[in-house]
């Protein structure tokens, strides 16, 4: 970026003193274990570093085993425009009956993270989201 590009922003947060280093995902990769074993929600989130950025794999809870949603490209974020270690995710999943954010962030040393479900399928299910904390 030249000196002569401006930077925009929407608020006073989005200005940065200096440039930042990438954002580390160190931090959050991990697997990830929801500290409720009687959850009907998530029960595992495996983390993992993937080129730049973070890679996400959720567990629903079914039986007899959890099942796997699949391994989505997640995003990482910092607590400001100027910091480098990861303090929260986000990652979209998109299945055939409905649309499902995840957004997760440190809270001391558990993972926080609500689920926004959208259901697709004409079910006549309301959207709903959900919060789990993980160990």
């Amino acid at each position: 970026m030249s000196a002569q590009q401006e930077h925009k922003f929407k608020a006073h947060s989005h200005t940065a003193e200096g440039k930042a280093a990438a954002i580390s995902a160190s931090p959050l990769v991990k697997t990830w274990t929801n500290i409720d074993p009687a959850t009907r929600d998530i029960v595992k989130i495996i983390i993992a570093a993937s080129g730049g950025g973070i890679s996400v794999e959720a567990f629903g809870a079914c039986s007899p085993n959890p099942c796997d949603w699949g391994s989505v490209p997640g995003i990482v974020y910092a607590a400001n425009v100027s910091a480098s270690k990861a303090v929260a995710f986000s990652a979209a999943y998109a299945f055939s009956f409905a649309n499902v954010i995840l957004v997760g962030h440190h809270a001391g040393k558990h993972l926080v993270v609500e689920s926004f479900t959208q259901f697709t399928d004409g079910s006549g299910r309301s959207n709903f989201r959900s919060t789990d904390t993980f160990d």
